[in-house]
């Protein structure tokens, strides 16, 4: 059967919540409607879960924990329910990237070959890792000591909207690993391949209570969820000002919280860079995702000597970028999350451009889809980084260019921002390369490419970019207790 064929043959279903392992009502019976950002037609109704909806499933959560039928089961038998769920979430990956797709606008083709094939490695990474973690051992003057790592309890995992699938799970399948039980809240604007997790959590065999989902508003059901006593971690990926509000609730009970937020990335280009690669990559780093993703080169910084050729040759590139119906596997760039947002875009593109920016192409809604929140892939250059457009971060198909002198000038304007999230480096010089990836202020760092990435390494932002490191053993660092046991010999 073609994909095409696939496609027609799917429906959307309206998503309830999915507490101690099953799908119900919020108590208020209320729903709200999640829309196709490529037509603003609703897709479905969603449970509309409240305080009381929250606290339903962090008791739920709490009493699967407490009953050690999960985090006392043997890490082996652990393991195999979450790789039986990488497994299904790869058997439903077409019926997953649809949802994907729908719900928040992208093409198709990024849906179905990244963002869900990597949802189900997440699984099968920490599943598989949790059995050969390394624990400390210490003897000295007949005296040992080691450390035990115990799950953590009842994790609250806040997730945002513009990778749903793949961030819930890079979440869940590290907490879950580690032996805790998990409440999950998704974004409003994309809820319905989250709540699709419970689904497959159920066919793998995963306990009821285990893991929960809860769609409604953050004022809600996300501050019930940091700063509930029974929360032992947070995990947030959103918005800085938002995580700062996290952070504050969950200091209430002093829960340990991990924090990504926001970025603004500096992709800086040398002069003696392999120029087809940089713009290549340079273009990946900012209209993927529609520009909606936080790890985003959004400030190109361009060495003066190859300003204008650089530009010239990415601009020309950047109007071959097809924007369009995100189900058609010839769409490069889809529709952003929702009209407001594209409103917002669209607005800092007249900041910048009042700014004294200048517009090379793009700057408005994309012709012929007008019904949908399509925008054109935009390039401001000629940009100084003290303008907003190249302070703060626009979450869409934006690109500002600011050109540079020297070496030391290139690290001065990447480092010039509250955000430290990324950054990327295109130079044939290996030496300068190590030397500006160690100077820039950034939790990651790409040399000649971007948003590669092994599991096993460290994941988060400095500055306003984030609080705590996941991934590898970092991920199991954060999600459990550690305890330091010692015995006379």
């Amino acid at each position: 059967m073609s994909k095409e064929a696939v496609i027609e043959k799917m429906t959307v279903k309206d998503a309830k919540l999915f507490i101690n392992g099953e799908y119900v009502d919020a108590l208020s019976g209320q729903t709200f409607d999640t829309f196709n950002p490529a037509t603003n037609e609703k897709l479905a109704s969603v449970a509309n879960g409240g305080t009381e909806d929250a606290k339903r499933a962090i008791d739920a959560a709490q009493r699967a924990f407490e009953s050690g039928i999960w985090s006392k089961m043997p890490v082996e038998e652990r393991s195999a329910i979450l790789c039986k769920m990488a497994d299904l979430i790869m058997e439903k990956v077409d019926e997953l990237a649809y949802l994907e797709t729908l719900d928040v606008g992208k093409p198709i083709k990024e849906s179905r070959e990244f963002d869900i094939p990597r949802a189900a490695q997440n699984f099968r990474f920490f599943a598989e890792m949790a059995k050969y973690m390394v624990h400390e051992h210490y003897e000295k003057h007949n005296v040992m000591s080691y450390a035990k790592y115990s799950p953590a309890g009842v994790t609250s995992l806040i997730i945002p909207w513009n990778l749903p699938f793949m961030q819930m799970t890079w979440k869940a399948s590290a907490a879950l690993a580690s032996g805790n039980t998990v409440v999950i809240k998704p974004a409003s604007y994309t809820p319905l391949s989250a709540v699709m997790l419970g689904e497959i959590a159920n066919e793998a065999g995963l306990p009821p209570g285990v893991l929960n989902i809860i769609t409604g508003p953050g004022n809600t059901v996300g501050t019930t969820m940091s700063t509930h006593p029974s929360v032992r971690r947070i995990s947030f990926v959103g918005e800085s000002n938002t995580g700062k509000t996290v952070m504050r609730n969950a200091a209430e009970n002093l829960i340990p919280v991990s924090l990504e937020l926001g970025g603004k990335s500096a992709n800086i280009v040398f002069e003696d860079a392999d120029l087809d690669e940089a713009v290549k990559g340079s273009i990946e780093a900012i209209y993927r995702n529609q520009g909606e993703i936080c790890l985003a080169g959004s400030r190109l910084l361009v060495q003066e000597s190859i300003y204008k050729q650089f530009l010239e040759k990415f601009t020309a590139e950047v109007r071959n970028i097809k924007v369009g119906d995100p189900l058609s596997e010839e769409t490069n760039m889809g529709a952003l999350v929702s009209q407001s947002h594209l409103e917002t875009v669209d607005e800092y593109v007249r900041i910048g451009v009042a700014e004294g920016a200048k517009l090379a192409c793009g700057g408005k809604r994309a012709e012929g889809l007008e019904t949908g929140n399509f925008y054109e892939p935009t390039v401001l250059y000629d940009v100084d980084n003290q303008m907003r457009v190249a302070q703060e971060e626009i979450f869409g198909p934006v690109l500002v260019v600011i050109p540079f002198k020297t070496e030391e000038e290139a690290i001065q304007i990447a480092n010039d921002s509250i955000y430290g999230l990324a950054g990327v480096v295109w130079t044939n010089d290996l030496r300068r390369a190590q030397r500006v990836a160690s100077q820039v202020t950034a939790g990651l760092l790409w040399i000649n490419c971007w948003y590669i990435r092994d599991l096993r390494t460290p994941f988060g932002g400095a500055k306003a970019s984030g609080i705590g490191r996941e991934g590898g053993r970092h991920s199991f660092e954060f999600y459990t207790e550690a305890k330091t046991i010692t015995m006379k010999l």
